[in-house]
C-alpha cells in the first residue's frame, strides 16, 4: 500500500525526525611558512632592540679593554724637595721624560710635600738628600696602589742611573681589610647598580613614561627612601660589617644616598625622554663608559686620554673620588665630586618633570584630536 508521506528527494535513509546530518569536520588551518613564523616572532622593534644590545655589548668590550689593556702614566702630580739648584734641574728632567709621565713642581720643604700629598694636591714627592746618595720617595698608595707602583718603578730607574738609592715612604696605605684600595670603587659600583636598576624597574612596572605628571612626582618620591636605604646598607656593609672602610659611617651614608638617587633620577629622566631606549643610554653612560673611567682599577693618571677626561664628570668616577678621599684623606678634594652628583640628581628631577609634562600634553592633544575626528567620521 503506498505511503501517504510525500517523497522527499533530499531525504536519505536513516534520517528522520530528530536526526541531523553529521557536522562537517573543521578545516585544518593553513600551514604557515618559515618566513611567516619568523616575521611574527621577530618584529622590527625586536630587531632594533637586539641590535642595540649588540652595540652595547661591543661597546662594553671596547671600553673596558681600551681603558685597561695598556696603562701608561701621564702627568702624575709630583713634587721635588731639594736645594734650589738641584730642584730646578731635577724638576726639568722629570717633566722632559718621554711620554710626560710626571708633572713635577718644586716644593720648599718635606713637611709641605707631605701635606700636599695628604691633601691630594700631589700624588708623590721625591726628597733629595744632597749630603749622601740616599733619597726618599713619598707616596700615598690609598689613592691608588697602581700609581704608587708605577711612580716607584720610574723613580728607581732614574736613581740607579744617577748612582743613588731611594727609599719608598707610604704616607697613607689602604686599610688592612681594603685589599689594594678597591673597596671604595666596588662600594660605588654597588650603589650605582642599585640606583639605575631601581629607576629601570619602576619604568618597566609602570610604563617608561608615566601617564600623568603626578605619577612622575610619585615615582621620583619613591626613589628617596630607596636611596636612603641603599646608602645606609652600603655604609653598614663596607664599614661596620666588613671593616673595609671604617670610621666614616655618616659621611658614607650621605654620599651613598646622594649617589643612588642621582643614578635613579637620571634613569627615570632618560626613560621619560627616550622611552625604552633611555635604559640603553643609562647602561652606556654609567656602565660602559662610567666604570672603566672611574679610577678604581687604575686612577685617571694611568688611563688613556678619553677615559681620563670623562671620568670625573660621570657618577661612578665622582662617587669613587668622594668615597676614597673621605675615608683616607679627611675629605679633601670632595667638593667637586659632590657637586657632580648633585647636578645629576637635580638634573634628573628637572628633566623628568619637563619631559613628562611634554609627553602628557601631547597625549591630551592627540586624544582631543581623535575625539573631534570621531563625529565627523560618523
Amino acid at each position: 500500500m503506498p505511503s501517504d508521506t510525500p517523497h522527499d528527494p533530499a531525504h536519505r535513509p536513516g534520517e528522520g525526525p530528530g536526526r541531523h546530518p553529521a557536522a562537517a569536520a573543521p578545516a585544518a588551518p593553513p600551514r604557515r611558512t618559515f618566513m611567516g613564523e619568523m616575521k611574527d616572532a621577530l618584529s622590527l622593534r625586536a630587531l632594533i632592540l637586539v641590535t642595540g644590545v649588540l652595540v652595547l655589548q661591543l661597546g662594553f668590550i671596547l671600553s673596558y679593554i681600551g681603558a685597561f689593556h695598556a696603562p701608561k702614566p701621564h702627568h702624575i702630580r709630583s713634587g721635588v724637595v731639594a736645594p734650589a739648584r738641584i730642584s730646578a734641574r731635577l724638576t726639568a728632567e722629570l717633566n722632559a721624560l718621554p711620554g710626560t709621565p710626571f708633572r713635577a713642581q718644586a716644593v720648599p720643604t718635606e713637611a709641605q710635600a707631605r701635606r700636599m700629598i695628604l691633601h691630594r694636591d700631589l700624588d708623590a714627592a721625591v726628597v733629595v738628600n744632597p749630603l749622601n746618595g740616599k733619597d726618599r720617595l713619598l707616596v700615598a698608595s690609598a689613592a691608588g696602589p697602581s700609581v704608587s707602583t708605577v711612580t716607584t718603578q720610574i723613580a728607581q730607574r732614574i736613581e740607579v742611573g744617577r748612582n743613588r738609592q731611594i727609599t719608598v715612604v707610604d704616607l697613607r696605605a689602604p686599610n688592612p681589610q681594603d685589599g689594594r684600595g678597591l673597596s671604595s670603587f666596588y662600594l660605588v659600583v654597588g650603589w650605582m647598580v642599585g640606583g639605575y636598576l631601581a629607576g629601570s624597574i619602576l619604568g618597566i612596572a609602570g610604563g617608561a613614561r608615566p601617564a600623568t605628571l603626578q605619577r612622575t612626582f610619585v615615582r621620583l618620591g619613591a626613589l628617596v627612601p630607596y636611596a636612603i636605604a641603599s646608602g645606609l646598607g652600603g655604609a653598614l656593609i663596607a664599614g661596620t660589617v666588613l671593616g673595609a672602610l671604617p670610621g666614616h659611617f655618616g659621611a658614607l651614608f650621605g654620599i651613598g644616598t646622594l649617589l643612588v638617587f642621582a643614578a635613579a633620577a637620571t634613569t627615570v629622566a632618560l626613560q621619560v625622554a627616550l622611552d625604552l631606549a633611555g635604559i640603553g643610554l643609562v647602561i652606556l653612560v654609567f656602565v660602559v663608559l662610567g666604570n672603566p673611567s672611574a679610577g678604581g682599577a687604575y686612577p685617571s693618571s694611568l688611563l688613556p686620554p678619553f677615559w681620563r677626561d670623562i671620568g670625573p664628570w660621570l657618577p661612578p668616577g665622582a662617587g669613587t673620588t668622594a668615597v676614597r678621599n673621605t675615608v683616607y684623606f679627611t675629605g679633601h678634594h670632595t667638593t667637586g665630586p659632590l657637586w657632580v652628583l648633585g647636578v645629576y640628581a637635580a638634573g634628573g628631577i628637572i628633566v623628568s618633570v619637563v619631559c613628562s609634562a611634554f609627553v602628557v600634553r601631547r597625549r591630551q592633544k592627540k586624544a582631543l584630536a581623535a575625539g573631534a575626528a570621531a563625529p565627523a567620521a560618523a
